[in-house]
């Protein structure tokens, strides 16, 4: 396996990072997850604008240019010989001391692993994934932009954990007004009389490259798609739940707290929307 580090590709035993990096000694860095489909790499544009906006967020400079990052990510999917597969892109603020001052770095640290992935069996893509509500609130927007994909992936861990412990498949984060933000790693979606109901950026979720592309999906197939803040009631009485991430794709959810959704199966939208998804994807 190669591994694409700084400014060029490494065996794997061979792709170190040092102790002193202040990605690792206080999660501070961006990352991207990118999909390979039919060994072209998925909306590439859209990952990387959102990896810059997050870097210029955090004052982080990313040590290429766009033209070199792109190079450097199809080098690495065709050494690795990916057709259908996962990037993970990260790049960390660089080797630093031990105080938190970021600007003693001198150059931010990229590392590119392209790879397999299976978030979640087949099975779960046909029977619709349980969730439940958790009380880890997605971060305030005045702490921690939620915008922003960074290193620093605490606050989705623990809520992830929070799910674990419930015995559920994922969890579902609020934010500090009571409305939903998104689950641990995946945005949310419902249907409700018809319509498609995605929680606006403001609330607290990540703008997820997935999600930009099912809504515009959605619009082609003459469903109404409508950006508004949701409450916990909103997803217990709709007609259809669903995720969107780079991992999961599309994937129904059939049961919150408890609590079945529909006729405890994933619905008709879903599974439009899912094998839309699919066709786009590998087009």
């Amino acid at each position: 396996m190669k591994i694409w580090l700084d400014d060029k590709l490494v065996d794997k035993e061979q792709a170190n990072v040092s102790v002193f990096d202040h990605g690792l000694l206080y999660g501070d860095g961006v990352f991207e997850g990118i999909r390979v489909y039919s060994s072209k790499i998925f909306e590439l544009e859209a990952h990387l604008k959102r990896l810059w906006d997050s870097a210029k967020v955090i004052r982080l400079v990313i040590p290429m240019t766009y033209e070199q990052m792109k190079d450097a990510l199809d080098q690495t999917v065709q050494a690795n010989h990916i057709v259908n597969g996962y990037i993970r892109l990260v790049v960390t603020r660089g080797i630093g001391d031990l105080g938190l001052n970021p600007f003693l770095c001198k150059q931010a640290c990229v590392i590119i692993i392209a790879a397999q992935i299976q978030l979640y069996p087949q099975e779960l893509y046909e029977k619709g994934l349980k969730v439940v509500s958790v009380s880890t609130i997605r971060n305030h927007p005045m702490a921690i932009p939620p915008q922003v994909k960074s290193l620093n992936y605490l606050n989705n861990l623990l809520a992830k954990i929070e799910s674990l412990d419930a015995g559920a498949d994922e969890a579902i984060m609020y934010n500090h007004e009571g409305f939903v933000a998104e689950a641990s790693g995946d945005n949310v979606f419902i249907v409700k009389n018809g319509v498609v109901y995605v929680p606006p950026i403001q609330a607290g979720s990540l703008e997820g490259i997935t999600r930009q592309m099912v809504m515009r999906l959605a619009a082609k197939e003459n469903l109404p798609v409508v950006e508004k803040n949701l409450t916990r009631f909103d997803l217990y009485v709709a007609d259809e739940f669903f995720l969107t991430g780079t991992g999961a794709e599309v994937i129904g959810v059939v049961e919150i707290d408890k609590r079945i959704i529909g006729d405890g199966k994933p619905g008709p939208i879903t599974k439009l929307l899912r094998k839309k998804f699919f066709e786009y994807a590998h087009s």
